[in-house]
């Protein structure tokens, strides 16, 4: 074995330091290995490397070792990558847990494109990923949304008129949503700003963990939370990914962006309830707690979502986006436009 990986294998768990090895030499080779760089992982708390291989950069993660079956997250990524919606892999290996793949220099997707220009470049990204075949189905949704609330509700973590109101109206959706619609595609299901790189020209898709056949919305919703703010960027993006839009398309997107809001809130809360301080209780104060006033602190990091104080906030103020959301007429609208196509 080449020096070249030995001298890393310290960093790496002890317990994966012949696999690693193993796969550096047959994903490069003798190739020198001049870096060996921890990252933050994913949603999976999988372990993330960055290697300098040959001047050039890589992202190794180590993931659980397990057989290649049809739902594993290798052959989603594999599959993602093919498409050309996640980096290009280098090496792959399911049984040892272990992936390389390219390494994209990101450049933060709102500083590359902006407006309507972005919209469409999001919009045909999720195009990319709905257009991957593949079969295999996750967890019935509705039945997943019920159970973060009963965890919410379990918990206590914040009461009032806010939070009831927002149950209130989700049960309102729950009603008149089409749920059992078949009409489902591959879908990445955590779209956040993270999992979205570009690297000026391009935008690439990362973290596949929760990827599954789900309703093509979900993407769609989860994405324009996060980057679609105007009238002019829906048109543009709903227009992008459909060609056609019609009273049905966007009633289900505003909708849809309504309980994608009320699940992250909830995911927050959750991990504020965790992250808690002993005998500490938590501020039910929702007055100014909005998202126009909680995102710049968090673009600033001012404030931060490894924090019980972000959590906290955070999903505060998504709550909060979604209660005034679905005040709206155009919620209404859409709720009596859903349960007339029933």
């Amino acid at each position: 074995m080449s020096l070249n990986y030995l001298n890393y294998s310290n960093i790496f768990p002890a317990d994966r330091t012949t696999a690693v090895n193993a796969a550096l030499e047959k994903a490069f080779g003798n190739t020198v290995i001049s870096e060996v760089t921890l990252l933050a992982g994913g949603l999976s708390g999988a372990p993330v490397y960055k290697i300098i291989a040959g001047d050039r950069p890589y992202v190794m993660k180590l993931d659980i070792p397990h057989a290649n079956t049809a739902a594993d997250p290798f052959v989603k990524i594999a599959l993602a990558a093919e498409a050309g919606i996640a980096p290009p892999l280098r090496y792959k290996n399911a049984e040892a847990g272990i992936i390389i793949s390219e390494f994209i220099e990101n450049k933060p997707v709102r500083a590359i494109f902006n407006g309507e220009t972005l919209a469409v470049k999001l919009a045909e990204a999720v195009k990319k990923i709905h257009a991957v075949h593949y079969d295999v189905p996750g967890s019935d949704m509705k039945e997943s949304v019920d159970r973060i609330l009963g965890a919410f509700l379990q918990h206590r973590i914040l009461s009032g008129p806010v939070p009831d109101e927002c149950l209130q109206q989700y049960e309102r959706v729950k009603a008149v949503y089409p749920w059992a619609d078949t009409d489902k595609v591959f879908s990445h299901n955590d779209l956040n700003p993270s999992n979205i790189l570009c690297d000026g020209e391009t935008v690439w898709i990362i973290d596949w963990d929760t990827a599954f056949v789900n309703d093509r919305y979900v993407d769609l919703a989860g994405v324009a939370n996060f980057f679609i703010h105007s009238p002019q960027q829906e048109t543009a993006f709903l227009q992008t990914y459909f060609g056609e839009v019609d009273d049905y398309k966007s009633s289900r997107f505003y909708v849809m962006r309504q309980v994608s809001r009320i699940i992250y809130a909830m995911m927050m809360l959750q991990l504020a309830a965790r992250a808690k301080p002993a005998d500490h209780a938590h501020d039910q104060q929702m007055e100014g707690m909005y998202l126009k006033d909680i995102g710049p602190l968090l673009g600033s990091g001012a404030l931060s979502l490894a924090t019980y104080e972000g959590q906290l906030s955070y999903g505060k103020a998504l709550m909060n986006e979604a209660v005034q959301q679905m005040r709206t007429p155009r919620f209404e609208d859409a709720l009596h436009l859903l349960g007339n196509s029933r």
